[in-house]
């Protein structure tokens, strides 16, 4: 199991940098996470997000891959029902070789029907297009040139759920899910289209930031947690015509306190978060495992000494557990 982290390149207000500085700053994160021993990174994509996201992730793949040596570099993932299958074909390609065949490509479908209707897709169609396009962009890596390095390039599908674990499963993808519940009809998708169970392989984000000081690691990232949530609180929102009260900092503070944790963030110590990587990887094919690289833009310090951790101290117990 090779551990990364992910990647959306937040930049929102009141912590905005200039974006020159903003993306130069995350090439040199990922340098020093791959010289501690990181084994890939993860882009992701979005679009219409005020605080910049990542709207175009094989762009800055291809700037990873000219600024790294040995780390993967994956999508995690993009929308290829809004994307030319050719075009992601060519580009997927120009950063394989690029990277010197390092090239890791997941697709997904969204959620946010704004995103479809901006690029003239049907949001309804949405898992019957991504599948398509995963059809289409594994035939058109068979014929672009220059080809890509790696023959073939690891393709991948982040669906949800039972349907879509079947559905990647009969595409013959790996799976970006970490939900021991779909093994099974995963493995049975690949049987349907007629591909050997055994070749099953899952990756997937685990929600997990490690600290020195868990406590006050979560007090400091709680604003940028709040931000972060609200985004996604208020986009699937308004894809479903609805509002969505925004979580506060002292609404988290409160859970945090209580006991209840926080929705979609773990910080931990070295050891507990090895633990507890193992524990949710346990009995999994699991080829890429990843956390948060930052969460909401949180302070420099945090994400150094979260990479620092990550792959220095949990890594290497991970062996050990």
């Amino acid at each position: 199991m090779e551990l990364g982290i992910l990647l959306d390149l937040r930049n929102p207000e009141p912590w905005r940098r200039p974006w020159p500085e903003h993306y130069a700053r995350w090439l040199d994160h990922v340098r020093a996470a791959e010289a501690l021993g990181a084994g890939s990174v993860w882009l992701t994509e979005h679009h219409f997000f005020a605080d910049g996201y990542l709207p175009q992730p094989l762009v800055l793949a291809a700037a990873l891959a000219a600024r790294t040596t040995r780390i993967r570099i994956g999508t995690g993932i993009i929308l290829g029902a809004l994307r030319h299958p050719l075009h992601v074909a060519e580009e997927a390609a120009v950063v394989d070789a690029l990277s010197g065949g390092r090239l890791e490509l997941g697709f997904g479908a969204g959620w946010a029907r704004q995103e479809y209707e901006a690029f003239g897709a049907d949001f309804d169609r949405r898992f019957g297009l991504t599948d398509e396009a995963v059809r289409r962009v594994r035939a058109a890596l068979e014929t672009v040139s220059p080809p890509p390095v790696q023959d073939p390039v690891p393709l991948w599908l982040g669906y949800q759920g039972p349907q879509g674990a079947r559905r990647a499963g009969r595409l013959g993808v790996g799976l970006l899910a970490l939900d021991p519940s779909l093994l099974p009809v995963y493995r049975q998708g690949l049987l349907e289209g007629g591909h050997d169970p055994g070749t099953a392989r899952m990756g997937g984000l685990l929600d997990i930031v490690v600290a020195d000081d868990p406590e006050a690691a979560t007090e400091r990232i709680l604003p940028h947690f709040a931000h972060q949530a609200n985004t996604y609180r208020q986009g699937k929102a308004a894809a479903e015509g609805r509002t969505a009260a925004p979580l506060t900092v002292e609404d988290l503070r409160a859970r945090v306190r209580s006991g209840k944790g926080l929705p979609g963030l773990t910080v931990l110590a070295p050891a507990d978060a090895a633990r507890e990587i193992a524990r949710r990887t346990a009995g999994l094919p699991v080829r890429h495992a990843y956390c948060w690289g930052a969460v909401g833009a949180m302070p420099d310090d945090l994400v150094e000494r979260h990479l620092e951790l990550l792959f220095a101290a949990v890594r290497p117990a991970l062996a050990e557990v």
